[in-house]
């Protein structure tokens, strides 16, 4: 079991992010409940490319300073909404024999969904905890709408399990490295 915490950078990590403080506040938790329970912590980077606001060099392209990595946790760089292209991820875990992945982070309807769908395509189960990845509004539907749209009705049963936060803690606690 691994806790992969996409794309939480500080340009994106903010106070217009639906439920932002809920978001904020359960994601610290599960990377310090990992961290207590020897639970490895990997981070995920988006790079839009040069002349984005969202590429390497820039302070928006660092991890946002409340999640922030411990000295030897992992960060692989991407440039596509999914995790696993062309990252190394994929074959870190496999070489890990790593089955399971709790995935957080940003955004729901973007790179967590492709992320999810992915690593479910690979033969990971992908756990998904309760109010741990958000994203904003946007031409389509409301970021409240979108967060419920892909954790209820697109992920939960068919790509993922989306479990609620305390359940998420327990299946930690309980972990055996």
């Amino acid at each position: 079991m691994v806790l992969l915490v996409v794309d939480t950078q500080k340009l994106i990590t903010n106070q217009h992010l639906y439920q932002f403080k809920l978001f904020e506040n359960r994601v610290k938790e599960l990377i310090k409940q990992a961290r207590n329970h020897h639970i490895e912590v990997i981070y995920v980077r988006h790079d839009d490319g040069s002349g984005s606001e969202l590429t390497k060099g820039t302070d928006g392209y660092e991890i946002y300073e409340g999640f922030k990595p411990a000295k030897g946790e992992l960060i692989f760089d991407k440039n596509v909404n999914s995790s696993f292209h062309k990252t190394g991820l994929l074959e870190y875990l496999r070489e890990k024999k790593e089955d399971t992945i709790i995935v957080v982070g940003l955004q729901t309807d973007y790179c967590i969904d492709a992320t999810i769908k992915c690593g479910f395509e690979h033969g990971f189960q992908m756990l998904v905890p309760a109010n741990t990845n958000s994203t904003f509004d946007n031409d389509y539907m409301p970021a409240e709408m979108t967060y419920q749209y892909y954790n209820d009705f697109i992920w939960n049963g068919r790509y993922a399990k989306c479990i609620s936060f305390e359940e998420t803690l327990e299946l930690m606690k309980n972990h055996k490295v």
